[in-house]
C-alpha cells in the first residue's frame, strides 16, 4: 500500500513552504503516520551543511527525509547546477524517489525549490511536471502582502492550464501586526482560489511545540488541523 503524496510549492521565493511543510508533517505525526519529506534539490547551501529538511526535523520531529541533489549558489536548481558542474536532477530520478518513499511512508511531502515554474535543468523540467506525471496534488503557500494577488493568480492558472489539482491555499506567515493590505487581501485570495485552508502564524518557527500548535489552529481540516476560514476572514476584516 503506498502513502499519500502531496507537492507544496510557492508563489516565489521566502513564502514560507518550509514552515508548511513541517507543519503538515507535525500534525501527521502526531496523528501517528509515517512521514517523508522529499527536498529534490536544496540550493544555497554548502556540502555536509543543514538546509530545509534539517529546519523540517527541527520543526517537526522524527520525519524521514530524501534530498537528491544539493547545490551551494542561492539560485534556481538549473542555474545552481550550471553553475557548480554538478548534474542536473531528472525528473525520472524525482519521480522514483517520491514513488519510493511512498512505498514506506503514509504521507510524502514534496517541497520545491522556489515556485511552481522554477527550472531544475537545462530543459525547463518543473514542480509542475513532477506533479503532472504522477497525478499529484498541490499545496500552494502564497504571502498576505502587496503583490500576492497576481502572483498567486499566475500560479493558480498555470495550475488549471496543466490540469493540477490544488489540494489547499495556505498564508505561509501571517503577521502579528497585519497591514491594510493584508486584511484586505484575504478576501481576495480566498475568492482567487474558491478556497483558504490556512494561515500559519508568523513566528510559528520558533519552537517544536510552538509549530504544533501555529499548526493546529493555521492549517485547515484538509491538512489536518482546525483553522476555520470564514472565522479567520470575519476576525481581520479591514
Amino acid at each position: 500500500m503506498t502513502g499519500r503524496i502531496v507537492v507544496v510549492t510557492g508563489t516565489g521565493t521566502g513564502v514560507g513552504k518550509t514552515a508548511v511543510s513541517a507543519a503538515v508533517a507535525a500534525l501527521a505525526l502526531a496523528r501517528g503516520e509515517r512521514v517523508t519529506v522529499v527536498k529534490p534539490a536544496q540550493t544555497g547551501e554548502p556540502d555536509g551543511g543543514g538546509g530545509d529538511l534539517a529546519e523540517v526535523q527541527r520543526l517537526a520531529g522524527l520525519v524521514a527525509t530524501v534530498e537528491l541533489v544539493r547545490y551551494p549558489d542561492p539560485l534556481s536548481p538549473a542555474a545552481a547546477a550550471r553553475r557548480s558542474g554538478r548534474p542536473a536532477l531528472t525528473l525520472d530520478a524525482c519521480a522514483a524517489a517520491v514513488t519510493a518513499a511512498s512505498g514506506v511512508s503514509d504521507l510524502v511531502l514534496v517541497e520545491g525549490a522556489g515556485g511552481l515554474l522554477v527550472h531544475y535543468d537545462e530543459a525547463g523540467t518543473t514542480m509542475a511536471d513532477l506533479a503532472a506525471s504522477l497525478a499529484l496534488p498541490v499545496v500552494l503557500v502564497t504571502a498576505p502582502g502587496l503583490g500576492t494577488l497576481n502572483a498567486t493568480a499566475l500560479t493558480l492558472e498555470a495550475l488549471e492550464r496543466r490540469g493540477l489539482a490544488l489540494h489547499a491555499l495556505v498564508i505561509g506567515a501571517w503577521p502579528r501586526r497585519p497591514d491594510l493590505a493584508d486584511r484586505c487581501n484575504v478576501a481576495d485570495l480566498e475568492r482567487l482560489a474558491g478556497r483558504l485552508d490556512g494561515a500559519l502564524a508568523e513566528g510559528a518557527t520558533a519552537s517544536r511545540d510552538g509549530l504544533l500548535a501555529a499548526a493546529r489552529s493555521g492549517l485547515g481540516p484538509v491538512l489536518g488541523g482546525g483553522f476555520d476560514a470564514a472565522a479567520f476572514a470575519a476576525s481581520v476584516q479591514p
